[in-house]
């Protein structure tokens, strides 16, 4: 396989509604899709969309996008769907995603309503954006008009001190809660296994990256790992972590980083690779009001790969001159 033409091309997609975290809000995403042309006529896409505050650098963004473009090229190459290439199993057709909602204060009755009419077992809420008082007072009132079976699957994005997790998650134990992300401002291992060891659920880290070191797989200190493919620099480097935190008991599930449809599809891939039975965190493709190519479609609950092979990327006519 030759490669014999390469280009990139930038993207700005505006979102729907601002997306707000306890690291900042963000309005727009921005990016570059990489195009890779072969002599036998296939073509390879990627997405790099840096996301700094999240760990994303612009080197960890275009390594994924690089490699994202070979490993379409050589699943097409193969005939293959980019998962069942990357697996070696049976090709997966959906995968079940959590509902974002954005923040808590945000989120209402209607909205819950909604997403379990929709088909959702999981809705996801950011937490850490105000007070802790408040939002325990917020979450206690939203749990009880959540419709029978739905979750909440909380993410603070590093927003709290010891006390105030602590706090925020002896609040929780009695809630439906599916789990929560990052509660800790400056992660260590023995203060997230001393907070894992009170709840039911499981806490989750995402963009602690530095803690994955040998004795975090050794003694996990949480229940969960979020795997974001870009931040890791590729997909290859995503399945090794996650048969290391599986060998370990860990959950592991992927999230986007609010990537393009290039990139979602990307992270889909991955996510039917490595774990086509867990509520995955794909279903952002909604935030967009426009996008860089059709996004999988949702439906049920469920992200529904394509069926083609490779990547399955398509693009819009504007971001394919």
């Amino acid at each position: 396989m030759t490669v014999i033409a390469a280009d990139w091309l930038p993207y700005a997609l505006p979102l729907r509604t601002p997306w707000l975290t306890s690291q900042g809000r963000l309005e727009e995403r921005r990016g570059r899709l990489l195009r890779l042309h072969t002599a036998d006529g296939l073509t390879g896409w990627g997405d790099a969309a840096p996301l700094p505050e999240f760990g994303i650098t612009e080197l960890a963004a275009q390594a994924f996008a690089e490699e994202t473009a070979h490993l379409d090229l050589a699943a097409q190459q193969a005939g293959l769907p980019l998962h069942q290439w990357l697996s070696s199993e049976p090709p997966v057709d959906s995968l079940a995603v959590n509902a974002n909602l954005g923040s808590l204060p945000e989120a209402t009755p209607a909205m819950l309503n909604t997403a379990s009419a929709a088909g959702f077992s999981v809705v996801k809420l950011k937490v850490g954006t105000a007070p802790v008082a408040d939002e325990i007072s917020q979450l206690r009132q939203l749990a009880c008009v959540l419709p029978p079976g739905l979750k909440l699957r909380l993410d603070a994005n590093r927003a709290w001190g010891f006390a105030d997790a602590s706090r925020f998650i002896a609040a929780c134990t009695d809630l439906p809660i599916d789990g929560l992300e990052e509660p800790l401002a400056d992660p260590e291992s023995a203060a997230l296994a001393k907070l894992q060891a009170g709840v039911p659920f499981p806490l989750a880290i995402d963009e602690s990256t530095q803690l994955l070191a040998a004795d975090f797989f050794r003694h996990p200190p949480v229940g969960r790992l979020v795997i974001k493919p870009a931040r890791q620099g590729g997909l290859l480097a995503c399945i090794e972590l996650a048969l290391r935190a599986r060998a370990s008991g860990l959950e592991v599930i992927v999230t986007s980083s609010l990537e393009s449809a290039c990139g979602l599809l990307a992270c889909a891939q991955l996510a039917a690779a490595i774990a086509p039975d867990a509520v995955h965190g794909l279903g952002t493709a909604e935030w967009f009001a426009a996008d860089t190519g059709q996004p999988p479609p949702m439906a049920g609950g469920r992200l529904h790969l394509p069926a083609a092979r490779g990547l399955g990327f398509a693009p819009t006519g504007g971001i394919a001159q």
